[in-house]
């Protein structure tokens, strides 16, 4: 379900922070308010002790200052005051003034005068009550007191008491107070937290930004300038230590690419001048043996065959190093021509050429009735369709049918080529548009391949802005060339 919330293990660090900083805050205030409403009631209720002891004397020397000790004075009790019991008990029950009246008198739960009910004169009477104050509950309409009780010299039993509903009114005011600050505080701890948290972790923030642009540019090839480093980093903070490790290993890295960028302009200039060096050589083989075969005196049969293996060899050689130096080219970024081309026209003059050399398989076309015009370099373009034509004659067996295709989507022009042939081992997809990548190695050799066919459709296309992918499955091969009009 999308609203339930998320486990603590999958929040962010900012989150776990401040619910750390939350919880702590709660914790200690939760202790502090339960210490304080526990100090509170005892010191209140120490308070009410000392004057219930006190108004426990004051009772007992007014009964023992009595002349006439078979009866007690008429009227309240001396040192009474609002809010104190007293209640004198001869033999356990009431004892009476001189007037006759029940010396009973206590205060009810609305603060008004009451006397107290037999049930809860016995309830006095089993409480064991003794000269420390004890707590006594005497029901919903008296409520509870502490209570004292003392014996006088003529053998009465004086009890005195306080009510201690004041004392729990008391205690929960301070618990209504501390929970309302607790609320008043962790709203304030929040937004305090929440904001220094957020200001501590920038410096994380900035090393974060910095991997993530890192992670986002292309270090694959090429000469990559990586300028991205961490930011005002403090080496005295744990979050500086890691922007200064990280801005190290990315000088690291810097130089590594710098490295490897050098090594291969090197590599590509050798193979530039290499194949420019040797185009030469090969012409002139290739020369010498045509030349060779037209000598008018007669040529033995080995020797013939030998200026043909010369030549077809040469041929082959001479593919190789054209393959080579046009990689070079494109991977030092020469410009290509820029001119209209008919892809359509184009297409077809390459299938018809791809079926003249290989009538064997079937070869298709599947074009827009309208012509489709593209800018590019036109015999570059013409190598690509050859290519990819060239590299489903040589993998697919005799009687496959080839299909090119051509489709305009939007501002981009999609050029396909489909065979229903064997498909690409899953193990070589990956690597199919690399240089010198070959399926089979006996038979491509054989049949003249150089392995650059598909690393010269790939370059090209990189090279006129497109992208070219495969979707390869026994029974259907596809490699599309998606090339911008313009």
């Amino acid at each position: 379900m999308t609203g339930r919330l998320r486990r603590p293990a999958s929040w962010t660090l900012r989150a776990k922070l401040v619910a750390s900083v939350l919880l702590l805050f709660l914790a200690v205030t939760i202790l502090t308010g339960t210490l304080t409403s526990i100090s509170s009631r005892q010191y209140l209720t120490q308070q009410v002790d000392d004057d219930l002891l006190s108004a426990s004397q004051r009772f007992i020397g007014t009964l023992d200052d009595t002349p006439d000790h078979g009866r007690v004075r008429g009227g309240p009790p001396a040192g009474s005051g609002n809010g104190v019991l007293h209640l004198v008990l001869r033999d356990g029950t009431v004892a009476v003034d001189d007037h006759g009246q029940e010396i009973n008198y206590a205060v009810n739960v609305r603060g008004q005068n009451d006397r107290l009910d037999s049930d809860e004169i016995t309830e006095i009477n089993t409480a064991g009550l003794g000269r420390a104050p004890s707590t006594v509950d005497l029901g919903e309409d008296i409520g509870s007191y502490r209570l004292v009780s003392a014996r006088t010299a003529d053998g009465l039993t004086a009890v005195t008491g306080v009510p201690i509903d004041p004392i729990d009114s008391t205690v929960r005011a301070i618990a209504v107070i501390v929970a309302g600050s607790s609320a008043i505080g962790l709203a304030g701890v929040w937004l305090g937290s929440t904001y220094l948290v957020r200001r501590s972790l920038q410096p994380l923030d900035r090393v974060a930004g910095t991997a993530r642009r890192v992670s986002q540019l292309d270090l694959d090839s090429g000469d990559v300038p990586l300028a991205e480093r961490v930011p005002d980093v403090d080496p005295r903070t744990e979050v500086g230590q890691v922007g200064l490790a990280l801005n190290g290993l990315l000088d690291n890295v810097d130089g590594a690419l710098r490295a490897r960028h050098e090594s291969e302009t090197r590599v590509r200039r050798f193979v530039a001048d290499a194949s420019h060096e040797l185009r030469t050589p090969l012409a002139s083989i290739r020369g010498y043996a045509e030349l060779s075969k037209r000598e008018p005196e007669p040529i033995p049969d080995s020797v013939t065959h030998a200026l043909a293996r010369v030549e077809s060899e040469s041929l082959r050689m001479q593919t190789l190093v054209e393959d080579l130096l046009l990689l070079a080219r494109l991977d030092t970024g020469r410009p290509l021509e820029r001119v209209r081309v008919d892809l359509t026209l184009l297409t077809m003059d390459v299938t018809s050429d791809a079926r003249a050399a290989s009538p064997d398989h079937r070869w298709e076309l599947d074009l827009p009735p309208e012509p489709v015009d593209i800018t590019g370099d036109h015999d570059r373009l013409h190598q690509v369709v050859a290519n990819l034509l060239a590299n489903a004659r040589t993998h697919t067996p005799p009687g496959t049918r080839v299909r090119a295709s051509l489709r305009h989507e939007g501002d981009l022009v999609q050029l396909r080529v489909t065979d229903n042939g064997p498909g690409i081992p899953e193990a070589l997809r990956p690597d199919v548009f690399e240089r010198f990548t070959r399926g089979d190695d006996s038979r491509q050799r054989a049949s003249g391949s150089t392995g650059l066919g598909l690393s010269i459709v790939a370059a090209v296309t990189r090279a006129h802005g497109g992208r070219v992918d495969v979707s390869s499955r026994p029974g259907q091969t596809t490699f599309t060339v998606t090339l911008p009009t313009s």
